[in-house]
């Protein structure tokens, strides 16, 4: 088991992409916290988790509050002695489709600040209790990708930048502590559009045209990468993404 013995926090657990690592994290021995801000789809990952024979426990959460965050974090600490793992996989709330030159600010801005604040808050929450360890992992979702010239992302891409800035910067800091940031690059995971979603078909064609391997990146694929970013095995691997983009990011 890779994760054997450590413990991992993740937020927006409840979704398809936090659901999925917080199956695979179990599935390789993490006892996982799952947090997020609406309780039914939370025990519903925790229940299939723990029908495997995972070790998971579940908080209601708003991750974008401050004292809450704070609050979970030194909570987890008390219960499992200590944070290995932090994945933050919260929704953005971004909103697609529109040009940037006919968007709202407060739709353009929205993604921005969220993942940014969110992913501080997380991060700082779990670095605080990984220095005096001197170890931990924080992983970050997204990654780096080129403007699509035939669909318009709003904020969404500018957030994901963003984000890979705040991680440049927290590995930078805490790599002295033995604390490694990693980015999890994707271009698109399609399970996770729902069936009846308007255009699924053609956004998911999309994905797979741009990608070398002519396939999209599934939630089993981010959850095993996911699982070996935060092991032992990569623990020489920090400041970087793992491109699991299938090809259409190239290196």
């Amino acid at each position: 088991m890779l994760l054997r013995n450590k413990t991992a926090v993740i937020y927006g657990g409840s979704g398809a992409i936090g659901g999925a690592v917080a199956r695979t994290f179990a599935r390789e021995g993490a006892r996982v916290f799952l947090a997020a801000r609406t309780a039914g789809p939370l025990e519903s990952v925790a229940s299939g988790i723990r029908a495997e024979g995972g070790a998971v426990e579940t908080a209601v959460l708003d991750a974008l509050e401050e004292r809450a965050v704070d609050a979970h974090a030194d909570d987890v600490v008390e219960r499992a002695g200590g944070i290995d793992i932090s994945f933050n996989l919260i929704s953005h709330n971004d909103v697609q489709g529109t040009p940037l030159a006919d968007m709202a600010l407060a739709d353009f801005e929205r993604p921005v600040v969220t993942a940014l604040r969110t992913n501080f808050l997380t991060a700082r929450a779990a670095a605080r209790h990984m220095k005096p360890r001197r170890s931990g992992v924080i992983l970050v979702f997204g990654g780096y990708g080129d403007p699509t010239p035939e669909f318009s992302l709003g904020g969404l891409q500018v957030a994901f930048q963003a984000l890979e800035s705040l991680r440049r910067q927290l590995a930078c800091e805490l790599g002295p502590y033995g604390i490694r940031a990693l980015t999890l690059q994707t271009a698109g995971v399609a399970e996770t559009l729902p069936a009846d979603f308007d255009g699924r078909e053609a956004i998911v064609h999309d994905i797979e045209r741009r990608t070398m391997l002519k396939r999209a990146a599934t939630l089993e694929d981010v959850g095993n990468v996911a699982a070996f970013a935060a092991s032992d095995r990569a623990r020489s691997m920090t400041a970087t993404a793992l491109n699991i983009t299938c090809g259409t990011q190239v290196d």
